[in-house]
C-alpha cells in the first residue's frame, strides 16, 4: 500500500528527515581517504559522484512526499523563488571537505512555499546529528530546543565567516577580507572556514554568536536561516535591513551582539 502523505508540515518535517538521514548515510559510506584530482574537471566529476549517491536516495523521497513541489536543480544559484512550493537541496554541503578527508560536511533539505522557508533538516553523518526547524515552532537538535547565545557585547563573542565560492568576484573577495579584519578589530574570536550552514548551525546552538557572508547560494543560506530565526536569533543583511535570498549579504546573530555586527560591518 503506497505511503499516506503527510496531511500537516510537522509531519512533513519529520518524513523529510527519515530521508535526510538515509541520504546521509550514504554520503558517509563514500567517506574516507583524501580522493586525488589534478584537473578542475577531475574534482567537478569527483564532486558531481558525491551529490549524485546522495540524490539518487533523496529525490524520489520527497518527491513522494510533496509530488507538485518543484526543485532547485542548482545548489550555487541565488535570489528569490518563483511563487510555490519548492524542495532546496544541497546534497553534500561541505563537498569538497568531505573529498579532503575533513569532517565539515552536511546533507541538507529545505522546504519553501512561496519563497519562505516552512522546514529544514540538516544531518550531519559523521556524528549522526539531525538538527530541524520548523516555521514557528522552533528548532532542535535530535529533539531538544536550540537557543542562541546570551553574549552581550560583540567584544565577547566568537564569530564566524565562509566563502561563498571559489569563483567570486574579486571584487567580493576583497569585500570578505576587510570584513575580517574588521571582525578581528571587534570580535573576540573570528573564524573562517566552509560550509557556511555548519556556521550557522553553531549560532543557533549557541555555541557562536555571529555569522556573515557575502553572496550566497540559497541552499547555503535557507538551511540556517530558518533555524537561527526559530532558535531566537536575528537573520538581516549586513546592514540590518531584512535578509531575503535576493540580498547581497547575509548577517545572522544572537541580539545582544547583532547591532554591533552591523556596526562592524559598516565600516
Amino acid at each position: 500500500m503506497p505511503e499516506s502523505m503527510p496531511n500537516t508540515d510537522a509531519d512533513l518535517l519529520a518524513r523529510t528527515a527519515l530521508a535526510v538521514r538515509a541520504a546521509g548515510a550514504a554520503l558517509r559510506e563514500r567517506f574516507g581517504d583524501v580522493v586525488p584530482y589534478k584537473t578542475f574537471d577531475e574534482l567537478t566529476h569527483a564532486l558531481a559522484a558525491n551529490d549524485e549517491a546522495v540524490l539518487d536516495i533523496l529525490r524520489p523521497r520527497l518527491t513522494a512526499l510533496r509530488p507538485d513541489a518543484r526543485w532547485v536543480e542548482e545548489e550555487l544559484e541565488g535570489g528569490a523563488l518563483p511563487d510555490g512550493e519548492w524542495w532546496v537541496v544541497d546534497p553534500a554541503e561541505g563537498n569538497v571537505n568531505h573529498l579532503h578527508g575533513l569532517s565539515d560536511w552536511a546533507v541538507t533539505a529545505t522546504f519553501v512555499r512561496d519563497n519562505q522557508p516552512v522546514l529544514t533538516v540538516v544531518h550531519l553523518p559523521l556524528t549522526g546529528e539531525t538538527y530541524t526547524a520548523l516555521a514557528g515552532a522552533g528548532a532542535h537538535l535530535d529533539g531538544r530546543p536550540l537557543h542562541v547565545s546570551a553574549t552581550p557585547d560583540l567584544a565577547l563573542g566568537i564569530v564566524a565567516t565562509s566563502q561563498a565560492r571559489p569563483d567570486e568576484d574579486e571584487k567580493v573577495v576583497r569585500r570578505v577580507g576587510a570584513s575580517i579584519t574588521a571582525m578581528l578589530l571587534d570580535a573576540l574570536v573570528v573564524r573562517t572556514s566552509v560550509p557556511a550552514t555548519l556556521h550557522l548551525l553553531n549560532v543557533a546552538a549557541g555555541r557562536i554568536d555571529a555569522f556573515w557572508q557575502f553572496a550566497g547560494a540559497r541552499a547555503d543560506m535557507l538551511p540556517g536561516a530558518l533555524l537561527v530565526t526559530e532558535a531566537g536569533g536575528l537573520v538581516s543583511d549586513v546592514e540590518g535591513h531584512p535578509w531575503t535570498p535576493a540580498s547581497e549579504s547575509f548577517l545572522a546573530a544572537a541580539p545582544g551582539v547583532h547591532t554591533d555586527a552591523v556596526t562592524t560591518l559598516g565600516r
